[in-house]
């Protein structure tokens, strides 16, 4: 395994940022691969933003990435619903990360009899539309959500997320909808696609076991978890599962990035 050339898949919070501030090291951890010619992307369940808005958020707090290189669940569920039904229609509840990602693979964004009521993360659910989410699904809409995340990170708390609003969907019509990202292997599968990688020779880092390394183990990838964000050392053996490796955070693998699993 120490003999690959590794290619790096990263959750982005808890990972590379927290709380709006850089992860220490993590610019460093970046640079290396780059120097190293060491392919990457950078991962996210949150649908609200584009790469480009990511990117920005990202360069403030010192990390410079580029759009290419990072991948949300509202990309991947373009790419998906795109594969499903091409120029298809949708009824999209979310915001521009989710609505620019389905026009730019061709689909139409309607309230009228669409293929697809999609369910993405916004800052504000309006209760008008997630009615009309459930009337266009009890008339035959496929239900589609971004990702099964219950909760959001705010400054006053915790707030409901995609996985809260899609559970009051799918209980108000007895469909259960489709989570395309994270812990979905789809996501990773979509993003292996982006790079042309292999599994084989691919790692996810994460910081949360029920994500993170859940998806990564489903997708074959070998999986490092960090201890910058959820998860913990004593969190993470109450899983069925565990990572290839537990490190305390990216800054451990500054100087190892050609070999993650070696001993130094």
């Amino acid at each position: 395994m120490n003999d690959r050339q590794w290619t790096y898949l990263s959750d982005m919070d808890g990972v590379l940022v927290r709380e709006e501030h850089l992860v220490p090291g993590a610019d460093e951890f970046l640079a290396e691969l780059r120097s190293n010619g060491i392919g990457f992307l950078v991962l996210t369940n949150n649908s609200i933003y584009t790469p480009r808005d990511l990117r920005a958020r990202l360069l403030r707090t010192g990390l410079d990435i580029p759009e290419e290189s990072i991948w949300t669940s509202a990309l991947a569920t373009a790419k998906f619903l795109s594969a499903q039904r091409p120029n298809g229609s949708a009824f999209v509840i979310g915001e521009a990360g989710l609505t620019t990602a389905l026009h730019e693979v061709g689909y139409v964004l309607t309230e009228r009899d669409p293929d697809y009521v999609v369910l993405g993360e916004t800052r504000t659910y309006s209760f008008s539309a997630i009615t009309r989410a459930i009337r266009l699904i009890e008339g035959g809409a496929r239900f589609i959500a971004t990702n099964p995340d219950a909760t959001g990170p705010s400054l006053e708390g915790s707030m409901p997320a995609t996985g809260s609003v899609a559970a009051l969907i799918e209980k108000a019509t007895g469909r259960s909808p489709y989570y395309v990202g994270k812990p979905n292997p789809l996501m990773m599968r979509s993003a292996l696609r982006r790079l042309g990688a292999h599994s084989e020779s691919t790692l996810m880092i994460g910081d949360r076991m029920d994500t993170d390394v859940h998806s990564g183990i489903e997708a074959g990838l070998q999986t490092i978890l960090v201890l910058t964000g959820i998860s913990t050392r004593e969190s993470a053996e109450r899983y069925p599962y565990r990572p290839t490796v537990v490190i305390d955070s990216v800054a451990d693998l500054i100087g190892r990035t050609r070999d993650p699993f070696g001993e130094g």
